[in-house]
C-alpha cells in the first residue's frame, strides 16, 4: 500500500492509493504507527503505548505489562518466521476480515475479546459461552441455549420434588428420615451429574487453566453441599451427634439441586439477553439485497446473486428495489432513502454522476449504475465490520473492574473458608452445619460475571445503536471520551461545506487571458483527486479547452501543487506558496480579496516564476451545518475553524456560521499544533475533518471525527466516523456517549454493591443482630439474576440518542 502523503491543499490533494476495503478499518491506528496490534493478545495498540519491547531489530508495542512480560520471555512463540505476529495474535481487522471470508466464523468471549477460536466453545478464562465475532442472519439457535434449556426442563420436576420432600417430608410422615435421605439422593443424582455437569466441567477447566471464575465458585459450592449430603446419607456414623436433626444427619440435597436449576435458569436468561445485543448488526446485515439485475454488453438483463457482481458491472435498480452495491449513477435519476445507513430521514436526490450506497432504497425513478465497490469493500460491509470491532473493544472504565476480578475468586474462596471455620468454631449448634451452609451461600452468591459484563454489554448495545444513526465509533475509548469534549476544531471543505465545489471564475494577469489560466491550471490539476481540482478540470472540459498532460506533479508542500506542463514550470496554490517561490501577487491582491470576501477559495497560478492569474472556486455550506453548530454551542462546546483556504475566505464562512475563532492558510502541521496548543491549555479537543491533511490532527485529538464522505486516510485516523458527513451527528454521538457512560457506571456500581453486600450477608454477619441467614438457594437466585440484570440494563441503550 502506498502511504498517502499528499495533503489537501488550498483545496488540493495528490493522487492516493488506498485499498477500498480500508475505508473504515484499522482501529487503533495512528499516523506513523509501526505496530498496530499486541503480538500476544492481538488487541489494537498504538506507538503511544508505554509497554514496548525490542526483538530481532524490530519494535513491538503491547496493551499492558503482562503481555509484554510474556513476549519478552518467549518472543518466538508469538511470531512467525518472518517476525510478524502469529495467527493467534491476529489483529482485530484481520479477524473481522477472516469472519467474512471462506474460512468461516470466528468466536470470541464478550468479557475477554482477546480470546479467538474457529469453533464454538467456552472461554478458557471465564468459562463464558463464546459467541460469533460477527453474527450472521442465518444463525441457528445457540447450541448451548438449547442444551441448557433441555437440562433445565428435564430436571426441574426432580428439583421440585426434592425441595418439597426436604421442606415437608418430615411432617407428611410418608417415609422415615433415613429412607427419605436415600430418596433425595436418588432424585438429586441426575440433577447434579447430568444437569450440573457443564458447571463442574467448567470449574475443573478453570482450575486446570489457573483462571478461577464463576464456575469455580459454583462447582465448589454445589459440590460441597452434594458431597457432604452423600456422605451423611451413606455413612452417617462418621458425624458427631451435633449433626443429627429429626433422627438423621442433616442433608442438603435440595440446596445442590435448587442451585443448579436456578443457575441453569440464570444462564438461559443471560444467553437470551446477550443474543439481543447483536440485533443492530443483524439488522444491518439484513439490509443487503440477495440479488442484482446486471445489464450485459449486448443489452440483455438477468438477475444474478449479489456475490456474482463485479467491479465495473452495469446494474439496473428499479423503483422499490435496493441498490445492490456501491457505485455511481450512469443513467436516470431518482430519490433514494439512505436512512438505514446514514440516519438521514429524507430521501436524497440522485442524478448521473452521483454516488450510490449499497443497500439503500430506490423510492421512485429507475436507475442504471456502475458498480465501484463490491463484497467486503462496500460501505455496508465496512460499517458492519467497524461496529463488530468496536463492540469487542475494552472501555478504559473497565480496568478497575478487571483488576478486581483478577483477585475476586481467591477473595471469595478465602471468605468462604473464614465463614466455615468462623461458624464452626464460634457459632451455635449445629455449628459446623451452619458453617458449611453459609460457606456454600458465600461461594454461590458471588458473581464475577456481573463485573466482567458491566461495560462490554453497554458498549455492544451503544455501538449498534450509533450505527443505526450513521455514527460509527471505532472503539470503547471513543465512546467514553467524547462526552468530555469541550472544544471542536472543524475543517472547512467537506466538513462545513458540501465538498462538491464549483468553478467560479479565472482572471488573467498581464499577458494571460482567463481561458489560458484555466487551461494551464486544469492541466496541472489532472494529477490531483481533490474536489477543488476536479471542479477546475471539469470547468475546462466544459469550455472544450485542450489540456496537456503534466510531465511532473508534486503536491507534498501542504499549500499548493507544482509541476511541469508543456515544458513550463507551473505552481498553483495560496499566497504562502507564492511567497515561498518568490512570486509577487500584489498586482491581483485586491481582486483576490474581493472573491474571498464572497466566500470563494482563491488560488494563484504562477508560470515560470511569474504570476499568470487567479482562479476562484466556491463550495456551498451544507444546509445542516448552521443547525449543527448552534446545537454544539448550546452544549457549551467551543468551535474553532482551521482551513487551508485563505484567511479572508475562512472569515467570510466563519461570519456566516457564527464561528468567532478562524485560522486560515494552515498546513497539516499547523492543524496538529493547534490541537496540541488547545490541549496544553487543558481543553479536551475533538477534530472534525475529511481530508488527508486532517489526518495528523485527527490522530492527535482526544477524539478524531471523520466525515464518511471524505478520504480513507481521515477515517482511518479518526475515532468516530459520521457516515453522512453531517455535523449534527456529533450531537447524536455525544448524547449516546453520555448515556453509555452513565449506563456503564450503573452496571459497575450494581456489580460492586451487589458483591459488597451479598457476600457479608451470605456469610451470616447479620445473624447476631437480626437472626437472619441467607439460604444458598436464595443466593443462587440472586447470583443467576445479577448478570441478567446487568445485560438488561445495557439493553436500555437501544432507546438512547
Amino acid at each position: 500500500m502506498d502511504i498517502p502523503v499528499d495533503p489537501k491543499l488550498t483545496g488540493h490533494a495528490g493522487h492516493q492509493h488506498v485499498p477500498p476495503d480500508s475505508r473504515l478499518l484499522q482501529p487503533g491506528a495512528k499516523v506513523g504507527d509501526v505496530a498496530l496490534k499486541d503480538p500476544v493478545c492481538g488487541m489494537g495498540v498504538t506507538t503511544d503505548s508505554p509497554h514496548k519491547a525490542e526483538h530481532a531489530g524490530r519494535s513491538y508495542w503491547f496493551c499492558g505489562a503482562g503481555c509484554r512480560s510474556k513476549f519478552v520471555t518467549q518472543p518466538e512463540s508469538y511470531l512467525t518466521p518472518t517476525g510478524a505476529p502469529t495467527e493467534t495474535a491476529m489483529s482485530t481487522t484481520a479477524v473481522v476480515a477472516a469472519v467474512t471470508s471462506a474460512t468461516g466464523t470466528k468466536y470470541t468471549c464478550p468479557m475477554h475479546p482477546e480470546i479467538r477460536q474457529a469453533q464454538p466453545g467456552n472461554c478458557p478464562k471465564c468459562g463464558m459461552t463464546l459467541e460469533p465475532v460477527l453474527p450472521a442472519l442465518d444463525d441457528e439457535e445457540n447450541p448451548e441455549l438449547a442444551d441448557f434449556t433441555r437440562r433445565f426442563w428435564w430436571t426441574l420436576p426432580l428439583t421440585v420434588v426434592v425441595t418439597v420432600l426436604a421442606m415437608f417430608g418430615h411432617s407428611l410422615g410418608w417415609f422415615d428420615m433415613a429412607r427419605q435421605s436415600w430418596i433425595e439422593l436418588a432424585l438429586t443424582l441426575p440433577i447434579v451429574l447430568w444437569a450440573g455437569w457443564p458447571f463442574f466441567l467448567r470449574g475443573a477447566q478453570s482450575v486446570w487453566n489457573r483462571s478461577p471464575n464463576m464456575w469455580t465458585l459454583i462447582s465448589l459450592g454445589t459440590g460441597s453441599a452434594f458431597v457432604y449430603s452423600v456422605v451423611a446419607t451413606v455413612a452417617p456414623q462418621v458425624f458427631p451427634d451435633s449433626f443429627v436433626s429429626m433422627g438423621r444427619v442433616a442433608v442438603y440435597f435440595e440446596a445442590a439441586a435448587v442451585i443448579i436449576s436456578l443457575t441453569l435458569l440464570g444462564q438461559l436468561l443471560e444467553l437470551k439477553a446477550r443474543s439481543q445485543t447483536s440485533a443492530a448488526i443483524k439488522s444491518l446485515l439484513g439490509l443487503a439485497p440477495k440479488t442484482a439485475r446486471r445489464i450485459a454488453a449486448d443489452g440483455t438483463e438477468e438477475d444474478i446473486p449479489l456475490a456474482n457482481v463485479h467491479v465495473g458491472d452495469k446494474l439496473r435498480v428499479r423503483p422499490g428495489e435496493k441498490v445492490p452495491v456501491d457505485g455511481v449513477v450512469v443513467e436516470g435519476s431518482s430519490a433514494l432513502d439512505e436512512s438505514m445507513l446514514t440516519g438521514e430521514p429524507l430521501p436524497v436526490s440522485k442524478r448521473v454522476g452521483d454516488k450510490l450506497i449499497g443497500a439503500t432504497l430506490n423510492t421512485s425513478g429507475a436507475l442504471v449504475m456502475q458498480s465501484e465497490h463490491v463484497g467486503s469493500a462496500t460501505v455496508l460491509s465496512q460499517i458492519v465490520q467497524m461496529v463488530a470491532m468496536a463492540q469487542r473493544s475494552r472501555a478504559p472504565m473497565q480496568r478497575m473492574a478487571d483488576a478486581v476480578a483478577g483477585y475476586f475468586v481467591y477473595g471469595v474462596v478465602a471468605a468462604a473458608l473464614l465463614t466455615f471455620f468462623g461458624w464452626g468454631l464460634f457459632g451455635p449448634e449445629p455449628a459446623w452445619v451452619y458453617g458449611l451452609i453459609n460457606a456454600v451461600a458465600v461461594l454461590i452468591i458471588a458473581c464475577p460475571c456481573a463485573l466482567g459484563l458491566a461495560t462490554p454489554m453497554s458498549i455492544m448495545v451503544a455501538t449498534g445503536r450509533g450505527a443505526t444513526h450513521g455514527v460509527l465509533f471505532r472503539d470503547a475509548a471513543a465512546i467514553e471520551n467524547l462526552r468530555k469534549v469541550d472544544t471542536l476544531i472543524v475543517d472547512k471543505t467537506g466538513t462545513l461545506t458540501e465538498g462538491r465545489p464549483s468553478f467560479e471564475t479565472a482572471i488573467g494577469a498581464s499577458g494571460f487571458d482567463a481561458d489560458e489560466v484555466l487551461r494551464l491550471a486544469a492541466s496541472l490539476d489532472q494529477g490531483s483527486e481533490h474536489p477543488l481540482a476536479a471542479a477546475i478540470v471539469t470547468a475546462a472540459h466544459e469550455k472544450n479547452l485542450v489540456l496537456d498532460k503534466p510531465e511532473q506533479f508534486d503536491s507534498g508542500s501542504g499549500i499548493g501543487v507544482r509541476g511541469t506542463v508543456a515544458g513550463k514550470a507551473l505552481c498553483l496554490g495560496n499566497t504562502t506558496l507564492m511567497t515561498q517561490i518568490g512570486v509577487d501577487v500584489a498586482a491581483m491582491a485586491a481582486q483576490a480579496e474581493a472573491l474571498r470576501a464572497q466566500g470563494a477559495s482563491v488560488m494563484h497560478l504562477a508560470v515560470e516564476g511569474k504570476l499568470a492569474g487567479i482562479l476562484a472556486v466556491s463550495d456551498a455550506v451544507k444546509a445542516t451545518t448552521a443547525e449543527a453548530l448552534a446545537t454544539l454551542r448550546i452544549a457549551g462546546i467551543r468551535v474553532v475553524m482551521a482551513t487551508g483556504d485563505g484567511l479572508t475566505t475562512a472569515r467570510a464562512i466563519g461570519q456566516r456560521l457564527g464561528i468567532d475563532e478562524v485560522h486560515g492558510e494552515v498546513k497539516p502541521a499547523d492543524k496538529l499544533k493547534l490541537v496540541e496548543k488547545l490541549q496544553a491549555e487543558g481543553r479536551v479537543v475533538a477534530m472534525a475533518g475529511d481530508g488527508i491533511n486532517d489526518a495528523p490532527a485527527l490522530a492527535r485529538a482526544d477524539v478524531g471525527i471523520a466525515m464518511g464522505t471524505g478520504t480513507d486516510v481521515a477515517m482511518n485516523s479518526a475515532q468516530l466516523t459520521l457516515v453522512k458527513g453531517d455535523l449534527r451527528g456529533i450531537a447524536t454521538a455525544t448524547a449516546l456517549s453520555v448515556a453509555t457512560v452513565a449506563n456503564m457506571k450503573q452496571n459497575l456500581a450494581f456489580a460492586f454493591v451487589y458483591n459488597a453486600l451479598g457476600i457479608p450477608v451470605a456469610a451470616g454477619l447479620l445473624y447476631p443482630f437480626t437472626g437472619w441467614l441467607l439460604s444458598p438457594m436464595i443466593a443462587a437466585l440472586a447470583m443467576s439474576l445479577s448478570s441478567a440484570s446487568v445485560i438488561g440494563n445495557a439493553l436500555r441503550l437501544r432507546g438512547a440518542a
